[in-house]
């Protein structure tokens, strides 16, 4: 008889994202900075000194304990994974079990949803407001009344780039006994985080990565953070050496150069308030055609009419972003890339019409 495929999985396909050569990729909410050339010399450094034949330390404790230098918290709270999308695996696989109800909210980050059909779980999406803010008080409600042991959300939001003002988040956590999972991804360029808040509850665990403002999206390294309890159990159920020699090395040199971390969110803010200003300005001459979200995170969410000719018209001009239905999340580049992308963005409504 021939082996058959599950129902979980059969008609699954692998993520696809664009690939290729363009000379402008605001596509991937990377950071466009790179470290001055003493840190990537120390970086060089570290990868030389590297027991590439030894497996790597299972705790992945240097690291742990400078990121929690840096964020101001302690190490005993951290634990550090292949990145953030690891990370979310382990919680569903350790948190919930067969047919534990997940609520998610929408529009939000895809792989939420996508994790808890992995692990058969059942998922409540709740649709946010229509200005996609968060009302805390009907969170509460929808879990409460479909009985999930999951909250899963990111906070700001991917793609939406709006945030849940702290005050919110605290009112979902102690409103509810689901296990609540914040995902701050985005938090370094805002101010509402809880994460030295962590210990005060027994139902948060707070996602964070070196993908975005860190500027490390290629060593894949991100960390979760929770109370000493909850802590210990996502240990427990990691896999024994699932952060790699490499990675740590290297995220122990970027999180050794604190001013250098916060210098460059610095500038990364400032490159995101450069591009929404550019985009308010496309809304205010095509007011009907673009319509912009304030945003609070390294890109800008837009609204755009023909959103789906205007990605292929930026593709075509050698500009990758990233095209969402009605809507194109851009993310915030180097001065003349955001000048790029948005002269052509105007371009395009100025012969289309």
């Amino acid at each position: 008889m021939a082996f058959a495929l599950n129902d979980k999985i059969k008609t699954l396909t692998p993520y696809d994202p664009i690939c290729g050569e363009y000379p402008i990729r605001l596509d991937a909410n990377e950071s466009y900075l790179v470290f001055p050339d003493e840190i990537r010399a120390e970086m060089g450094q570290a990868l030389a000194q590297a027991a590439l034949n030894r497996y790597p330390d299972p705790y992945a404790e240097r690291v742990c304990a400078l990121f929690a230098s840096f964020y101001g918290i302690s190490p005993k709270l951290v634990t550090a994974g292949d990145g953030s999308d690891e990370l979310i695996s382990i919680l569903m696989n350790a948190f919930l079990q067969k047919g534990d109800k997940v609520l998610t909210l929408a529009p939000d980050f895809s792989m939420y949803r996508f994790y808890t059909s992995i692990v058969e779980c059942p998922c409540i999406t709740m649709q946010k407001n229509a200005d996609f803010t968060i009302d805390p008080q009907q969170v509460i409600e929808t879990a409460k009344r479909e009985g999930v042991r999951m909250i899963v959300f990111s906070n700001p939001c991917n793609p939406t780039s709006v945030g849940l003002p702290a005050e919110g988040a605290r009112k979902i956590i102690r409103g509810t006994d689901a296990l609540v999972v914040l995902d701050e991804a985005y938090m370094d360029f805002w101010d509402q985080s809880l994460l030295e808040e962590v210990t005060q509850y027994d139902n948060l665990v707070i996602l964070r990565t070196c993908s975005k403002a860190i500027g490390l999206a290629g060593i894949r390294l991100g960390f979760a953070v929770a109370n000493e309890t909850l802590t210990r159990v996502i240990r427990s159920v990691k896999s024994p050496y699932n952060v790699n020699s490499v990675s740590q090395a290297l995220g122990c040199v970027a999180f050794s150069h604190p001013e250098q971390l916060r210098h460059n969110i610095e500038r990364l803010i400032e490159a995101r308030e450069s591009l929404y200003a550019l985009f308010q300005a496309i809304s205010s001459e095509f007011p009907t055609k673009v319509k912009t979200v304030r945003p609070v995170t390294n890109f800008v969410w837009a609204k755009c009419e023909r959103a789906g000719e205007l990605f292929d018209a930026l593709k075509r001009q050698g500009i990758i972003v990233r095209h969402m239905g009605e809507y194109l999340r851009v993310t915030a580049g180097r001065n003349h890339e955001n000048e790029k992308v948005a002269g052509a963005v105007r371009a395009f409504y100025t012969e289309k019409g």
